[in-house]
């Protein structure tokens, strides 16, 4: 048993050494959004569990907090993935290169004239196993990690914050009217599951 646990354990981290080496922001990405999912649990299970709290309130903030956490979770990981392909895109186009890569485009003119084009692929051009490859690389992975950090922050302290809180909003206002008008509401609800 304990040979089975210790040959799982250094197959995940073989597996996670093998997904994030060569790509920072993929690390950043995945974490981000399994730190949202586990805060958002978390969150949950705090209310659930939390004896103070009437069954009346639970019965309200455990289903805002999911859908927070949702929010969060796919806000997170929608922006930041869009935000590292469009980087990667530029990075391996050469729209954005280091200089010792635009050195060598600059000495190949059939590179030259393909710069930007969406077709175009450093990685595909480039010698491999070169000083000039290696700088491709790194500075691709760092330019993409920057961004996909940038992008996380926008969309953690911008972007979800605004969805959460239009949402939460709406969550409140049906709850209450539905406290204040249970009749209505009932009446609403079932008018709107006719087809």
């Amino acid at each position: 048993m304990l040979k089975y646990l210790k040959d799982l354990v250094q197959h995940r981290f073989e597996w996670i050494y093998e997904s994030f080496t060569d790509d920072k922001s993929k690390m950043l990405i995945f974490t981000g959004t399994l730190g949202w999912i586990l805060s958002s649990a978390a969150q949950v299970v705090g209310i659930y569990r939390n004896d103070e709290i009437s069954d009346e309130k639970k019965s309200f903030l455990v289903p805002q907090e999911l859908i927070d956490g949702a929010i969060n979770a796919l806000s997170f990981i929608g922006i930041t993935t869009i935000a590292k392909r469009w980087i990667e895109k530029m990075a391996s186009t050469g729209k954005i290169a280091p200089l010792s890569v635009r050195n060598y485009i600059n000495r190949h003119p059939e590179l030259k004239d393909n710069i930007g084009k969406f077709d175009f692929d450093l990685e595909k051009v480039l010698p491999k196993n070169t000083d000039i490859f290696k700088s491709y690389k790194s500075h691709k992975n760092f330019t993409t990690t920057m961004g996909t950090l940038g992008a996380s922050v926008i969309s953690c302290n911008i972007v979800t914050p605004l969805i959460r809180n239009a949402m939460a909003s709406r969550v409140q206002k049906t709850y209450i009217d539905m406290k204040h008008n249970p009749q209505m509401y009932q009446q609403k609800t079932s008018g709107n599951m006719r087809i």
